[in-house]
């Protein structure tokens, strides 16, 4: 069993900064990929960052590129989004992503972005 803890997200004003964090435990044979997803209210889940754990390849999606960065620690099985000139439309719940063998989920962390 796997689990990921999310931590970081909360209520901040546009153009401000936020760093979520999410850690790995349990039974994690190997981390392909960790990465971030995010569910505003009434829309589909989409996807923000992932950052690959073997080659060092980073995705991010164009709505927050040169905003978000996301990297990783391979010892500790952790990634991390920074966050920085946020805006309304960044507000949503945040949700931690591991893919090994299977795909895990995180139980989300909301971030909210005042205008």
């Amino acid at each position: 069993q796997v689990q990921l803890v999310e931590s970081g997200g909360g209520l901040v004003q546009a153009g401000g900064s936020l760093r979520l964090s999410c850690a790995a435990s349990g039974s994690i044979f190997r981390v392909n990929t960790m990465g971030w997803y995010r569910q505003a209210p009434g829309k589909q889940r989409e996807l923000v960052a992932t950052i690959s754990f073997g080659s060092n390849t980073n995705y991010a999606a164009d709505s927050v590129k040169g905003r978000f960065t996301i990297s990783r620690d391979n010892a500790k099985n952790t990634v991390y989004l920074q966050m920085n000139s946020l805006k309304p439309e960044d507000t949503g719940v945040y949700y931690c992503n591991l893919v090994s063998s299977m795909s895990y989920w995180g139980q989300g962390t909301q971030v909210t972005v005042s205008s």
